[in-house]
């Protein structure tokens, strides 16, 4: 079976697993240790709220579906993990384009945490990308799905899952993943609301149509509404490529993190279960941390890492020279990246500083 190479939004030109966290131990476009950050169940003994969080959690056992055949288990303290968004049309996200009976990953990060948890780098790996995509199992009819040369990054997801994504990235990177998390369009807006907003600041005005965000220069704490409106932006900024609105997405982040910090989500109670009642309803993890007491332990592994101790970057890229719509690794360059990664060590600056995600200007936007 050969799987074409699917549409996607369009840019224009201008391994290893670490061993798990001790038991002491947020999308769309959502990073790690921010969804897992207001996941925390604040207390012992609090019976009525494990039962009710873990009921609302779903899982995928990503172990039981890829097997034996991936990157070596390696344990050295340190932990990687795919984080996507999922651009389903379908239900409550009907509203953002008409539902084609698929899902895609339309935002995709690998989050590296290092040893002792104290600093992390985030690898955003844009949806374009042309890469050989392996054969893999679909999630939803099980049966096998032919790999594919010169196949769209996001492809990998529609076609097989989230078991699919997992080994796709895997055979980019020679990483073995330790853990899978995924949150929707509804989802990301959700947890935003509950949280009380993000506060940014832009530099320029911001008005696309696409996204349907209209922001004038300045201050502003945007509610879900606006934050998804903001990481779904490409058209008015920067030179209107995948690889710009990539940029806005991790200056988001960063300011989402502050924000969780500022709240107290680790402190007050009743803000942790009302955002772990909401982010555990509209998650989907690996089956590893499908559970409440999992999840906790991971959360707490995370909540001292700062937005200053986070290195974001984009997977070093170049605009396909057979279709400047779609990009393509630079491989030097990003093997350098997953050799840090794999390493535990910190990307060099070296390895991103030939990429056309690292010459755009739209992450000056907003800060």
């Amino acid at each position: 079976m050969t799987e074409q190479n699917g549409s996607g939004g369009r840019i224009r030109p201008t391994g290893k697993r670490r061993k798990k966290p001790s038991r002491r131990r947020r999308a769309k476009a959502i990073i790690a240790w921010s969804l897992a950050g207001v996941v925390v169940v604040g207390g012992a003994g609090l019976g009525y709220a494990y039962f009710k969080l873990n009921g609302n959690l779903k899982a995928v056992d990503i172990n039981a579906a890829l097997g034996k055949d991936r990157p070596d288990n390696v344990d050295n303290g340190s932990q990687d993990i795919l984080v996507l968004g999922s651009d389903s049309r379908s239900g409550a996200n009907s509203e953002y384009g008409a539902d084609e009976g698929t899902a895609r990953s339309d935002t995709a990060m690998v989050v590296h945490i290092n040893k002792g948890h104290k600093t992390a780098s985030v690898v955003s790996i844009p949806r374009d990308t042309l890469i050989t995509r392996p054969d893999c199992t679909s999630d939803t009819t099980g049966q096998t799905v032919a790999g594919l040369q010169r196949a769209m990054f996001n492809t990998a997801y529609e076609v097989g899952g989230p078991a699919c994504a997992v080994k796709t990235v895997e055979s980019m990177s020679g990483i073995r993943m330790d853990h899978y998390l995924e949150v929707d369009f509804t989802g990301f807006k959700k947890l935003i609301d509950e949280l009380g907003g993000v506060e940014i600041t832009t530099t320029a005005a911001i008005d696309d149509p696409k996204s349907h965000l209209k922001l004038e220069p300045g201050t502003h704490t945007l509610d879900g509404e606006q934050s998804l409106g903001l990481v779904r932006t490409r058209k008015s900024v920067g030179d209107g490529s995948d690889l710009g609105r990539i940029q806005l997405q991790q200056a988001f982040m960063k300011a989402l993190m502050e924000q969780a910090k500022s709240v107290g989500v680790f402190s007050n109670p009743k803000t942790l279960f009302d955002l772990a009642d909401t982010a555990t309803k509209i998650i989907t993890t690996d089956s590893d941390l499908g559970s409440v007491p999992e999840l906790t332990a991971f959360a707490n592994g995370l909540k001292g890492l700062d937005s200053k101790d986070v290195h974001m970057v984009t997977l070093p890229v170049e605009y396909d020279p057979a279709d400047p719509n779609r990009v393509i690794p630079l491989e030097e360059s990003a093997q350098q990246v997953w050799s840090a990664l794999a390493q535990d060590k910190a990307i060099p600056a070296s390895a991103t500083e030939k990429s056309a995600g690292d010459k755009g200007t739209a992450g000056s936007v907003v800060r």
